[in-house]
Formats: structure tokens, C-alpha cells, sequence
């Protein structure tokens, strides 16, 4: 359905990095993606794919992507050259702020969210997914244009800033149809024999209108005269009522989520070809090949054809589980990276292969402890939080990390090479550690952090610091742009056997007089941004790193860090599509948060962070969390979480974040100021924080220190009026 696009060694990480800093052209840049999409399409006909997938390259995100397929750029953008207005829409620039970015659906990949209004104008801008095409068929290889679907286009995009009262983009839906038939005209011209439309939106609860608007899009697009077979692609769930609207359209072909969803109620599809998702494009376990059997076995009764293929794109997970040397081989026999992904697919449709059984036996958990609450409701504790700590109205801070600078880099690299003993290690991040701290203090801030020089990612860290955890050397996964993670796999029992972040912290907060923050990742994130165990149920993953938590939050306080703060960012990401099964997650999910935290004192304050979460869906879930003050994204949004009513309600403090860090360009003080000025109208400013919407480490220390300064200026003025 897709395949990863960052290159096996970030190939196009590094080319795409080495052109916004001006080392390498525009040519260069696409010669990179030109020999990254030949390398992907050659090995995947050399493993056996007999359909192979184009248009899934993607120099930042294919939402981006098609919104310049469909000409859907803000004026704003279109004084800049095709390529700067891409990457001015994806980063921002010195005179422009970028798109909003947030969650692709329960995933960590980030999308950036086009902006469609009533008078937005639709034209057609085919380059990419013909020159793809072409590029494929001189290597002699006929390809899937893959293309995202209209309606998962217009229900992800948000209402242009001037749109009228009650407007959705969805509302030109017939317009962009009109672009999409054109597109589809030229494909076939070009020789195209199948095209992929990407509906992921359809898994979700979808209104009477939703559904019969994808039912009449699809109707319209299969009754065109001239245009390739058509396969409708969901992923990420059922179906659900969506599927009967689906079946009564012309469509030759529908792909199906089997590894999420089951095979009820496909008999609907009966007389079109079925793409059967029955190896898993999020996770990294082994397929069993005898149940992935069976389950096409009971297709083929159901439908004309039956097609092997992965639950949704490889975009998901790494290149090669081979080059893993370092894993455990037990581990490793039991892993499937995109490469092995697709070795199953082949094995799979040509009934080669021998049944690879990956489950365990089903862990049953010990007692659970009973359901933690804080010592005192809310108001007494920032009661006794304000007497000790002190603090000014407005208080600036950041959220945790600060540039993970080349020097940095060579650091781990050295320590972990053996070319430096830990003794030069700890040397060098006691140094950065220091000047983490003095900037702060001559910038002003009022809350500090020690910058994680010794962390290479939020999650990664504490996997190598935790029992039930294994980390790879080469398991990149692109989250957005040129960002890659690799996750951690979680393959057996969570436990802490020593302090992770104590001495760090401890060692920060002795060089200065100023409260400096305790940081952790908190457990549903620690889950959700690893691949999980698939032998435990989710909840019991998530509490055994809650109480690998809770220990540590005792022994920083215990150490005298009196400002802890668990980051939850992907509370929401986790959250289950249907509406059904939420109620149930946010349960545990928040029991599990409360655990962690519970066990401090009340003048400790405890401090959450939630980044491209849906904060105006989840403002109860954060007020369940029951920490002292929160911090969310909001600064490509323009703060717009803030005019929800929920937030005019939610009682605890607030950092609605003021600086978006994942654009280059530096906010000025009036624009801040202005930020926080529309914040304080929704909540009292007595609760308000400033402070950046995420954490610093992908920016250069020139741009921290010219925002920060800004930011601080800001929160100067504002203390001035309120």
C-alpha cells in the first residue's frame, strides 16, 4: 500500500537538510528522491511484488502533496518559487508562518493540514504522479499511482481563516472532483492500469452526509468514460457503515484493514476484487502465515479476487530488519521490517512460505495496584505550590529540550563507539548542561530545564534505561519531514531497576537558584511511540511503565526537584478511532498517568505536555489527568484551541504554547504578545504559562535564543498590563 520514503540511511533526510541550508541545489535535492523511488521500486520487483505502488515519495507529507496537486495554495505562498512555497507551506519562513500540523490519525507521522475555503480555486497540477509513472516505466516497471482520497482530502483540511460561519471543506467536495476526474483522464492517457485512492477517513464515525457524499464521489468517479480501474484503499479499521456506501459504487477494487478489522460483512464487496490487509504495515512482528491463510481462504468465498497486500502503507515502520546485528537473535527472528513485510506478501500469494507462529503465551498480570490520587485536590496543592515556589505571574519556561547540537552528536557517537570513557562522556554533558543553564538565566526565564544533551529521544532514552525494551541501530521511522524516530520494541516485562534522569537533574538544579524541571515521558507515550507487545493487553503495557514512573518521580523529589514534568503527548494519538471504544482507553489511560504522578508531594508540581494532540476533545481527559499545569500546542493554530468553551472552563494552569519550533523563523515580541493577549481572554492570566509549543532540539541555538528572548520580552509586557 506504501513504502517508507526517508531512504535505509536518511538519505533524504540529510539531502533535504543540506538544501535549507543552502549546501546542496534543487537539482541535487531531486536527484536524491530520483534514486531513493528507483531503489524502492527495483527491490520491491526484485522481492516478488507484482503491483507496485508510485506516488507515495514525498519530499515532507502527501497531504502537502496534494494540496499542491489540486493547486490548494494560500495566497500567502504563491509570491515564493514552487519548491520554497512547498517547504514555506511545511516549515514557514522568515515572512511567513506554515500550515497547521497534526496527528495522522493514531499514528506518529504528522500531516501538514491544508487550509480550503469558499473561493478557494481548483487546478489541476499533475507533474508528480505522471512524471512518477514515467520514471517507474523507463526502468520497465508498469506502477499504482497511489493518490489520497477526496474525501479523507477534504475532511482532514480545515476552513480558510476568512470562511464563513458553517463552511467545510468538504462543501466542495463537486469542485475537487472535477480536478480528480481530470487527473484520472491523464493517468489513463499515460497508460495507467490501476489508480489508488486513500480513504482512511472512512474508518472513522462518519455522519448520514459523509456517507453519501463518499458514496456519490465514487459513484461520479467510476462512471467516467476514461480512467483507470479504480481501488479504494482504507486503512486503519473497519470500514464499518462506510462499507455498504462503498459497495454500491462502480469501484473494481476496495482495500481492507485485516489485521485491525475482521472479515464480517465483506460480502458486499461481492464482484470486485478484494485487497486483503492481512500483514500488519504498523508493527513489527512476524505474520503468522497459517491464520493470514485462513483468512484469504474465507475471502476468496466472497469475492472475485482476492489480492495479498499490507494492512496500510510501510511508511510505518523500518527499511530491514537484517542489518539489526546488535538485536538478540531470538528477538530478531521473531521481528518484520518493511523488507520481510513484503517477502510475507509474496509468500503469502504464491503459497510459498512455512506458518510462522509469533504468539506467546497470554501474560497474566499480578494484582493491579489500587486507583492513585493526589494527596490533595487541586486547590491546596497550588496553595502550597505558590508559598514554596515562588513564582511570577506568567511564568516563562520551555519544554524540555534544548539543541542537540553536531558536538552533541559526536558525544553519543564517541561514548558509544568507545572512543571516549564515560568519565569524558559525563565531562562533555556537564559542559552543555552549564550552558543550558547560564542561557536560560541571562535570557530570564523563571522555570528551567537541563536541556537533555544526554537523550537522544524522548522515548528511546527511557527504553535503554528500562528492563522489557530493545532499541535498534538503523529502525528509522519518518514522523514529519526530515524528522525520523526509531521506536523502541517493547517484547517483554517493563521494570526499573536505577534511577534514569536523578543525577542530571540534580546536577542542573545545583548550579542555579531558579526551579529547574524534573523530565520524564509518560507511560501512554513511552507505549505509544515504541511497537508494542501484541502477547499483553495495552493497558497492562502502559501501567508497568506507570510504575516505572512513579518511582522515579519519587526520587527526583527526594533529590529536591519540586517541578516534575510528565509528558503525555500522545494521550490523544492513542485514542481509538470509534467513539465507542474511547471511554474505555481514557480510563486507563488516564489511571495509569495518575499513577505515575500520584506519589508527590503537594508542594511538587507536576507538569503535563501534549503536542498535536486535539486538545479541545481531550480538555476532560486533561483535567482527569489531574496535573497542575498543562502545555499544548497552539501556536500554528493561532491559539484556536483556546476559543473552545472547554477551555474557558479547565481550572488548573495553562501554557498554551507561544512559538512554533518546528518552523525556523523567530516570532517577534508583538507577534507573542498578541498570542497571549487572545489567550488571556479565555483563561485568567493568573493560570497562564508562556513557553515555546514543544521542545527545542531540532532548532539551531541562534534561533533559540533570539525567540526566547522575544518570548521572555513578551511575557514582560503582558505582566505590565495584567
Amino acid at each position: 500500500m506504501g513504502y517508507p520514503r526517508i531512504g535505509p540511511r536518511r538519505e533524504l533526510k540529510r539531502a533535504l537538510e543540506s538544501y535549507w541550508d543552502g549546501a546542496i541545489t534543487a537539482e541535487q535535492l531531486h536527484d536524491t528522491g530520483r534514486e531513493l523511488r528507483k531503489q524502492t521500486w527495483l527491490r520491491l520487483a526484485q522481492l516478488g511484488l507484482t503491483q507496485l505502488p508510485s506516488n507515495t515519495f514525498s519530499y515532507y507529507d502527501q497531504m502537502l502533496d496534494t494540496a499542491i496537486l489540486l493547486d490548494a495554495i494560500p495566497d500567502r505562498y504563491r509570491k515564493h518559487h514552487s519548491l520554497d512555497a512547498y517547504f514555506a507551506m511545511a516549515r514557514g519562513n522568515d515572512s511567513v508562518a506554515p500550515l497547521p500540523m497534526t496527528k495522522w490519525f493514531d499514528t506518529n507521522y504528522h500531516y501538514l493540514v491544508p487550509e480550503i475555503g469558499p473561493d478557494t480555486v481548483f487546478r489541476l497540477r499533475a507533474d508528480k504522479p505522471v512524471s512518477e509513472f514515467r520514471e517507474a516505466r523507463e526502468l520497465g516497471l508498469i506502477t499504482r499511482p497511489v493518490l489520497l482520497g477526496p474525501l479523507t482530502f477534504l475532511l482532514l483540511s480545515q476552513a480558510a481563516p476568512d470562511s464563513p460561519d458553517g463552511f467545510q471543506p468538504l462543501d466542495r467536495l463537486d469542485d475537487v472532483l472535477v480536478t480528480y476526474a481530470q487527473l484520472l483522464a491523464r493517468l489513463d492517457a499515460e497508460g495507467v492500469p490501476w489508480v489508488q485512492l486513500d480513504e482512511p477517513a472512512l474508518v472513522l464515525d462518519r455522519t448520514e452526509a459523509e456517507l453519501d457524499a463518499a458514496k456519490r464521489a465514487y459513484q461520479r468517479l467510476a462512471n467516467l468514460g476514461e480512467r483507470p480501474r479504480l481501488l479504494l484503499a482504507s486503512y486503519f479499521g473497519e470500514l464499518g457503515d462506510a462499507l455498504q456506501a462503498i459497495a454500491a459504487t462502480g469501484v473494481e477494487a476496495v482495500a481492507v484493514d485485516l489485521v485491525r478489522g475482521t472479515t464480517d460483512g465483506l460480502e458486499a464487496l461481492a464482484g470486485k476484487t478484494i485487497v486483503a490487509g492481512v500483514v500488519s504495515g504498523r508493527e513489527v512482528w512476524r505474520t503468522d502465515l497459517g491464520s493470514a491463510r485462513v483468512t484469504l481462504e474465507a475471502l476468496r468465498a466472497m469475492a472475485s479476487e482476492v489480492v495479498v497486500s499490507t494492512s496500510c502503507s510501510l511508511l510505518h515502520v523500518p527499511y530491514d530488519v537484517e542489518v539489526e546485528t546488535e538485536l538478540e537473535p531470538g528477538l530478531r527472528e521473531r521481528l518484520a521490517f518493511a523488507e520481510q513485510k513484503v517477502a510475507e506478501v509474496v509468500a503469502l500469494a504464491t503459497g510459498t512460505g512455512d506458518k510462522f507462529q509469533t504468539e506467546l503465551p497470554f501474560w497474566v498480570p499480578e494484582k493491579a495496584s489500587p486507583k492513585a490520587q493526589r494527596r490533595s485536590p487541586y486547590a491546596v496543592r497550588a496553595k502550597a505550590q505558590a508559598e514554596y515556589l515562588k513564582l511570577p505571574p506568567l511564568p516563562v519556561t520551555t519544554i524540555g529540550s534544548f539543541p542537540q547540537t553536531d558536538e552533541l552528536r559526536a558525544t553519543r557517537a564517541d561514548a558509544a563507539a568507545g572512543r571516549i570513557d564515560e568519565q569524558e562522556y559525563e565531562r562533555r554533558i556537564e559542559l552543555e548542561v552549564q550552558r543550558v543553564i547560564r542561557l536560560q538565566e541571562e535570557l530570564g526565564l523563571d522555570v528551567l530545564v537541563h536541556g537533555e544533551p544526554e537523550r537522544n529521544d524522548m522515548v528511546q532514552y527511557f527504553a535503554e534505561n528500562l528492563e522489557g525494551f530493545a532499541t535498534t541501530r538503523f529502525g528509522w521511522v519518518q514522523s514529519y519531514g526530515s524528522r525520523c524516530t526509531r521506536p523502541p520494541i517493547m517484547h517483554g516485562d517493563v521494570k526499573r531497576t536505577r534511577p534514569i534522569t536523578v543525577a542530571w537533574a540534580r546536577y542542573a538544579q545545583s548550579l542555579t537558584g531558579k526551579p529547574v524541571k524534573g523530565m520524564l515521558t509518560g507511560p501512554v507515550t513511552i507505549v505509544a511511540w515504541s511497537f508494542k507487545r501484541h502477547d499483553l493487553p495495552l493497558a497492562e503495557s502502559v501501567w508497568q511503565v506507570a510504575q516505572a514512573l512513579r518511582e522515579e518521580v519519587t526520587d527526583l523529589e527526594t533529590a529536591g526537584i519540586h517541578i516534575i514534568q510528565v509528558d503525555e503527548p500522545a494521550l490523544r494519538e492513542m485514542t481509538p478511532l470509534r467513539e465507542r471504544d474511547q471511554a474505555e482507553y481514557l480510563q486507563w489511560a488516564v489511571e495509569a498517568y495518575r499513577h505515575a504522578t500520584s506519589g508527590a508531594s503537594d508542594r511538587t508540581q507536576i507538569h503535563t505536555h501534549l503536542c498535536y494532540s486535539d486538545a479541545a476533545a481531550a480538555f476532560a481527559a486533561i483535567d482527569a489527568l489531574d496535573a497542575d499545569v498543562t502545555t499544548i500546542e497552539s501556536a500554528r493554530s493561532h491559539a484556536r484551541v483556546l476559543a473552545e468553551p472547554t477551555a474557558a472552563a479547565f481550572s488548573r494552569g495553562l501554557g498554551p504554547g507561544v512559538y512554533d519550533i518546528h518552523s525556523p523563523r523567530v516570532p517577534d515580541v508583538a507577534e507573542v504578545v498578541e498570542l497571549l493577549t487572545y489567550a488571556s481572554k479565555s483563561v485568567p492570566a493568573a493560570q497562564l504559562w508562556v513557553n515555546p509549543d514543544c521542545g527545542l532540539k531540532t532548532r539551531t541555538y541562534p534561533q533559540v535564543q533570539a525567540a526566547l528572548r522575544n518570548v521572555v520580552e513578551a511575557a514582560r509586557l503582558m505582566r505590565g498590563k495584567v
